[in-house]
């Protein structure tokens, strides 16, 4: 995984067992508002988790695609490629002469 990935996998993964640890801190503490603060919490939990499943899976996916796609065609891969970074060249070096006037 790169280095961007990683970190919101970790950030996510601490966030996650910090709730698991407060849920399990107030599971002693009586009181309706604090099991319906726990039920949401599990609830929500369980949906984040599943949307991270779910996100991972289709960009799983997406990669397979555009990987059998390139192999497909590399010609017009390399093309594409070639005249995307020329217009992000040609955006860059016309941004950074209007900064210079």
């Amino acid at each position: 995984m790169n280095q961007p990935t990683e970190a919101t996998h970790n950030d996510l993964g601490t966030l996650a067992e910090d709730a698991r640890a407060l849920m399990s801190a107030t599971a002693d503490v009586a009181g309706e508002k604090v099991g319906e603060a726990r039920k949401r919490l599990a609830a929500a939990l369980d949906s984040a988790k599943h949307m991270a499943g779910c996100v991972r899976d289709k960009a799983v996916a997406g990669a397979k695609v555009a990987d059998q796609t390139v192999r497909e065609n590399p010609y017009q891969a390399i093309a594409i490629g070639v005249g995307v970074g020329a217009v992000i060249g040609y955006l860059i070096a016309r941004r950074c002469s209007s900064r210079r006037d």
